[in-house]
């Protein structure tokens, strides 16, 4: 039994016909059904292409290893979960005030979660001993990460957030309380939620981190009700998409 880390390198050219590139598609598909009933270490090349209806010699025409296609799971799964940031987040179309937007975000990103929780789940297990694959996550997710940092920059400088919180910290943070309390309540099933009430609870905790306020903040001798204006949009740092 194979427990080698996901590091075989990746076949430099992807399929260049529309049928190459189905018979791909099917070999992943394959391969998540496999990895969520066997897991990553029980989970056999043979097996994926019998799963995709495809000789086991047809799998190596697209895939060096079962660590490869994981590790393409994996960031899959990856996309997947930052997708709210651009569709509720930083969406520019929207004019809700941040609270409501990171509130979407997160109940699009439990939504997500719990479609695919099984995979997910062995995505976690195996990071947790694969220093390779959890390096390789890190790095795929920081170009989102640093457009939350970007906008806790911006929320800070109209004076919608508390002007002393460290942004990257907060980012950091509180995605990773976002994240673990996803794997805890539908992976672990270590605490009893609904979507709803979980979604609603964890954006209340984001909010009150930073201490998020629909309007800015009052300068010396201003009242709240002297800031009347428009809200503005939550979006991305420059030069962060």
């Amino acid at each position: 039994m194979s427990t080698a880390a996901p590091t075989d390198r990746e076949k430099p050219n992807g399929p260049r016909s529309r049928k190459g590139a189905a018979t791909r598609a099917r070999l992943l598909d394959a391969a998540k059904t496999v990895f969520e009933k066997d897991g990553f270490l029980e989970a056999r090349i043979s097996d994926i292409a019998e799963q995709a209806g495809l000789s086991h010699g047809s799998f190596y025409h697209y895939f060096d290893s079962k660590e490869q296609i994981f590790r393409e799971i994996a960031k899959e799964m990856t996309d997947l979960l930052n997708a709210p940031l651009s569709t509720a987040i930083f969406i520019p179309a929207s004019t809700a005030p941040p609270r409501e937007r990171i509130r979407a975000g997160i109940r699009r990103y439990l939504e997500s979660y719990r479609a695919e929780a099984r995979i997910i789940g062995v995505i976690e297990q195996v990071s947790r001993y694969d220093a390779e694959l959890n390096s390789e996550r890190f790095h795929h997710q920081q170009r989102d990460r640093d457009r939350v940092v970007g906008s806790i920059r911006q929320l800070q400088a109209l004076g919608l957030a508390a002007p002393d919180i460290d942004p990257a910290i907060a980012a950091h943070s509180l995605g990773a309380m976002v994240s673990r309390f996803a794997e805890m309540w539908l992976v672990q099933g270590l605490v009893e939620s609904d979507l709803e009430l979980a979604a609603e609870q964890l954006a209340r905790l984001f909010g009150n981190a930073l201490q998020l306020r629909d309007r800015p903040r009052p300068q010396e001798g201003q009242d709240d009700d002297d800031l009347d204006g428009p809200r503005p949009f939550l979006r991305p740092g420059p030069h962060q998409g």
